[in-house]
């Protein structure tokens, strides 16, 4: 005897849900793919870009990581709260760095605009990594090396009329921040390390080189 007509028809109905759940999933697969794909060309595309910009084919891409500014090989972060320098030298190795060490005179001026475009006012100062804690007039930066002449940028009228002030203590440390103009990048002074002001991070940047190869998921 033939088989019920009603039979046949659910399996029928039953094998075509099967059919359609199968083109759903390979449906799905093929947007997870396409999804992975796109964003691995997007960061391939994105580092492509930081390259063409520096127009150097050789050059890594550059991360410094969120709130912090690239420039000159290092990355920079300026600190909305203000605390003591060694407070200040905690909260930037927390983020991986250190308080600024300035070793050039490109990276003062750098440095010494920066803070013009983002001080509010004029007692608004900034931490960096130099101390005579140890020894009082030795400066020393954060690493233990010694301060040269040639990379001194202190501004010894404000120095003075501060010491004069009775504001400096035995314990130093350097900060830096003169709102306005300075003659000759001259915006260091000394003052006394419980003194709460920002800071000013420092450390290298995370680089990256990127292939040529084709993108793989």
């Amino acid at each position: 005897s033939g088989e019920d007509p009603d039979s046949q028809h659910a399996k029928s109905k039953r094998g075509s849900k099967v059919t359609t759940e199968k083109v759903a999933l390979l449906v799905l697969c093929f947007l997870l793919v396409a999804f992975i794909v796109i964003y691995r060309l997007c960061e391939y595309l994105q580092c492509e870009r930081s390259l063409n910009h520096t127009n150097m084919h050789n050059e890594p891409c550059s991360k410094c990581g969120e709130d912090w500014e690239h420039h000159g090989g290092k990355c920079y972060y300026f600190s909305t709260r203000k605390s003591s320098w060694t407070e200040s030298r905690g909260e930037c190795r927390s983020k991986g760095g250190d308080l600024v060490k300035i070793d050039s005179r490109e990276e003062q001026k750098f440095l010494d605009q920066r803070l013009k475009d983002i001080m509010n006012y004029p007692q608004d100062k900034f931490w960096f990594g130099l101390t005579d804690s140890a020894e009082e007039g030795r400066w020393l930066w954060v690493d233990g090396s010694l301060l040269e002449k040639r990379f001194d940028y202190w501004d010894y009228f404000c120095s003075f009329t501060m010491i004069g002030k009775g504001i400096i203590l035995m314990e130093r440390t350097g900060r830096m921040g003169v709102k306005g103009e300075t003659s000759d990048l001259n915006s260091w002074f000394d003052a006394s390390c419980n003194v709460a002001h920002r800071g000013i991070c420092e450390k290298p940047e995370i680089t990256g080189q990127p292939t040529k190869a084709s993108v793989q998921i």
